[in-house]
C-alpha cells in the first residue's frame, strides 16, 4: 500500500450576480482563468486547480457543491469573490459541502491605477468588500475554512495555498485509514486508550483487531526466498554491524525481522490496512518484537504505533501523508537534560524510529531488549536531523479528543551513546523546555508523538481543526 495518494485536484469557482450584465460577467470569468492558468503554471501547487467559472445564483451554486461531495477526484474547493456576490446565496450550498474550502480573498491587479481607475474598473473590481460579504456567511456558518489573503501571484499566497492544498488531500484520506491491531494495548497504561467508535466518527479512521496468531501464521508462511532478496536490499542501503554477536545468531534475527516485515507487508495489502500496532506485553508465538520490521514499514509509508497505540499509528499515517512522507517518524519522549544550556528532550522508541529522519548511515545491529522475554531483535540504529519540527499528539477525554503540540528546534544528540544502540533525536520546544512541557502536561498529552520536520504548525493546526478537534498548540 505504502502511501499511494491519488492524484486528487481542486475545483475553483468565482462569485458573482447578474446586475454587473454579460461583459462584466466575461471579464470576470477570463480574469479567473487566468489565476487559474498562472497558478497551475507556477509549479508551485502539489495538486491541480480546476477553473469551473463564475457563480450567480444559488441553485448554480449548490448544483457545484453537489458535484464536488461525489467526485471523489476532487479534494476541495477554491473559492474568490472577484466581485460582489450575495452571501446568501452561498448559504444552502455550502451547509452541503462536505470537503474542504478555501476562500482565496485576493484581486487580479495587485495595484490600484489611480489615473485611469473609473465606475467601469470599480464594478469589476470589488473583492476588497464582496471576499468580506462572503467571509461573513463563512463564519456566520461556522464551518472550518481556511481564509488565504494576498494577492495571487505572490511567492508567500502560493505556499500557503499549496500548504493548505496537502493539509486537503489528507483530510480526504483521513477516512480512508485502517488500523489493525496485533493484540490489545499495554496493560495499565492510559494514554494508548482511546474511543475506536468515536475515532471513525469524526476521523474516519477504522481500527481492527486481530490475534498475535494472526500474525504468526503469516510470518510462519514467508518464502526463504523472498527474504533473500530483502537481505541483499538491506545489505545495499544500510551497514550491517555484527558487533558481538556470533554470525549465525545475527543473521538469523535480521532474517527474522526481515520475515516480520514480509508478513506484516502482505498482512496489511491484503487486507487493506495503512497502519499497525503490536505490544511487547502480547507477543505469542513470535521469536522477536517487531523492530527493523517496523522501521522499514514506516520508511514506506505505513502508521505505527507501539505498545498497542492505534491512534499514534492512525496519526503517524495521517501525517505522512500531509508530509509526503518525508522526515515524519513515530517518537516518544525517552529522557531529559535538564542542565542550564543544555535543556532538552531526548526522544526515542526502543526499537521503532522511522530513519527517514537519520543525519547518518543507519546501522544494522542485534541487541538484547531487556523487556517482553522474547529473542534479542535486530534494528537499525542511528542519529537524528538538526532543523524545525512540530511534535504533535492525540489523547482521548470523555468530551472528545484533543492534539496537543508544540514547535520544536531539532538536534543531534551532544555524543554517542555506546551503551543505548537506539536510534535517537535530540529536541528542545521552542518555547522552552519547562514552558512546553509544563503546557503539554497540563493540557493531558501523552508520552508517544509524531515529530515531522516537514509539516509546519499551522498545517497541524489547519488539518486538525477541519477534522473538528479541539487543538492545543503551545506557543
Amino acid at each position: 500500500m505504502s502511501i499511494n495518494v491519488k492524484d486528487y485536484e481542486f475545483w475553483f469557482v468565482t462569485g458573482s450576480q447578474f446586475l454587473y450584465g454579460d461583459e462584466q460577467l466575461k471579464a470576470v470569468a477570463n480574469d479567473a482563468e487566468d489565476i487559474v492558468n498562472k497558478l497551475n503554471a507556477s509549479g508551485k501547487l502539489p495538486y491541480k486547480v480546476v477553473f469551473k467559472g463564475v457563480m450567480t445564483t444559488a441553485d448554480g451554486i449548490t448544483q457545484f457543491m453537489k458535484d464536488v461531495n461525489y467526485d471523489d477526484n476532487v479534494a476541495g474547493v477554491i473559492t474568490w469573490m472577484h466581485t460582489f456576490s450575495p452571501a446568501k446565496n452561498w448559504i444552502r450550498g455550502t451547509r452541503l459541502l462536505q470537503k474542504p474550502l478555501l476562500h482565496l480573498a485576493t484581486q487580479y491587479l495587485d495595484n490600484i491605477p489611480y489615473k485611469t481607475i473609473d465606475f467601469d474598473y470599480m464594478n469589476l473590481n470589488q473583492s476588497a468588500h464582496g471576499d468580506r460579504e462572503y467571509a461573513y456567511i463563512n463564519a456566520r456558518l461556522g464551518i472550518n475554512n481556511k481564509i488565504v489573503y494576498g494577492y495571487w501571484n505572490d511567492s508567500e499566497v502560493q505556499q500557503e495555498i499549496a500548504d493548505w492544498q496537502d493539509v486537503a488531500v489528507a483530510y480526504n484520506e483521513s477516512f480512508n485509514i485502517r488500523i489493525v491491531r496485533f493484540g490489545d494495548t499495554m496493560r495499565n497504561v492510559a494514554v494508548t486508550e482511546g474511543d475506536k467508535v468515536q475515532a471513525q466518527i469524526q476521523m474516519g479512521w477504522t481500527v481492527d483487531y486481530y490475534g498475535v496468531g494472526d500474525l504468526v501464521e503469516a510470518v510462519n508462511n514467508v518464502d526463504e526466498a523472498d527474504i533473500d532478496r530483502e537481505y541483499e536490499k538491506l545489505k545495499s542501503e544500510y551497514t550491517l554491524v555484527e558487533g558481538e554477536n556470533e554470525h549465525d545468531k545475527y543473521e538469523h534475527s535480521v532474517r527474522y525481522q526481515l520475515r516480520e516485515y514480509l508478513a506484516l507487508k502482505k498482512f496489511m495489502d491484503d487486507h487493506g490496512y495503512s497502519g499497525f500496532t503490536t505490544n511487547f506485553e502480547d507477543l505469542w508465538g513470535l521469536e522477536e518484537l517487531p523492530g527493523l520490521a517496523a522501521q522499514l514499514l514506516m520508511k514506506e509509508g505505513y502508521g505505527f504505533g507501539a505498545e498497542g497505540d492505534w491512534k499514534s499509528a492512525a496519526m503517524g499515517r495521517l501525517m505522512k501523508i500531509l508530509a509526503h512522507n518525508k522526515q515524519t517518524v513515530f517518537m516518544e519522549d525517552y529522557t531529559l537534560d535538564l542542565r542550564d544550556g543544555h535543556k532538552a528532550i531526548l526522544g526515542s522508541h526502543m526499537l521503532e524510529v522511522d530513519p527517514s529522519i537519520a543525519s547518518d548511515k543507519p546501522r544494522v545491529e542485534v541487541h538484547p531488549l531487556d523487556i517482553g522475554g522474547k529473542d534479542d531483535p535486530a534494528r537499525l540504529v542511528f542519529t537524528g536531523m538538526e532543523g524545525k519540527a512540530v511534535d504533535v499528539t492525540l489523547s482521548d477525554f470523555r468530551d472528545g479528543y484533543k492534539v496537543i503540540g508544540y514547535e520544536v528546534n531539532g538536534h543531534k544528540p551532544e555524543a554517542e551513546t555506546p551503551h543505548l544502540p537506539v536510534a535517537k533525536q535530540l529536541w528542545t520546544p521552542v518555547v522552552g523546555l519547562k514552558e512546553g512541557a509544563t503546557q503539554w502536561m497540563k493540557a493531558g498529552g501523552g508520552h508517544h508523538t509524531i515529530l515531522s520536520f516537514t509539516i509546519s504548525p499551522q498545517q497541524v493546526k489547519d488539518l486538525f481543526t477541519m477534522l473538528g478537534l479541539d487543538v492545543d498548540f503551545i506557543e
